[in-house]
């Protein structure tokens, strides 16, 4: 792997009980971060080609990670998201590189089809602070039980020369979601849209 990774760190959210009722079975969502240097921190660099192919190499073992945590088969995978936090050595252009041109591919590969767009943000921060990930369902994007996002946070990272990326797979939607709109049922996956 290309990118110079410090620390990994994989959790799940699991989701029990929501306004006083039972959730049967818990909604679950699974965040895999890494902490990587970022290689061009402090400076300006035109080609951030090198960070384009970092992403591609996380999408893939960030993703496999997250579907591994559930302990579910890709193809159970309901939704997912991605995010960047730079540190102040870097700039918001190097989030996203790495989680535009190539990131998605390889996540898509291990949750089985992906067709609708993977849900992003990057900020710029340190240690200790939130970052939000949005999250959308896989495969169509008017699933609205599935806007939803999950926030992580490393007391460490990320330093002032790193990058912390994160995925997020979830195998539900929202708990007790009421809002209307099509549903993870009727999802057809085709055009990413229903």
């Amino acid at each position: 792997m290309s990118a110079d990774i410090r620390k990994i760190a994989v959790w799940v959210e699991e989701t029990h009980r929501e306004a006083g009722r039972e959730i049967a079975p818990a909604t679950r969502k699974a965040v895999a971060v890494a902490v990587i240097a970022n290689p061009f921190a402090g400076g300006y660099t035109e080609d951030l080609t090198p960070l384009m192919d970092i992403g591609a190499e996380l999408g893939e073992v960030l993703g496999k990670r997250c579907v591994e945590a559930l302990g579910i088969s890709p193809a159970d995978a309901e939704s997912y998201g991605k995010a960047a936090m730079v540190g102040e050595n870097g700039e918001l252009e190097h989030a996203a590189a790495i989680l535009h041109p190539k990131l998605g591919a390889p996540l898509r590969k291990e949750v089985e089809k992906g067709a609708a767009l993977v849900p992003s943000s990057k900020k710029m921060g340190g240690p200790g602070q939130d970052l939000d990930v949005p999250l959308g369902h896989k495969d169509a994007a008017y699933v609205r039980s599935h806007f939803d996002g999950v926030e992580v946070r490393m007391n460490d990272a990320p330093r002032g020369n790193e990058i912390l990326v994160a995925v997020a797979v979830t195998d539900s939607g929202r708990p007790l979601p009421r809002v209307g709109g099509l549903t993870n049922e009727d999802a057809i996956g085709k055009d990413g849209l229903k």
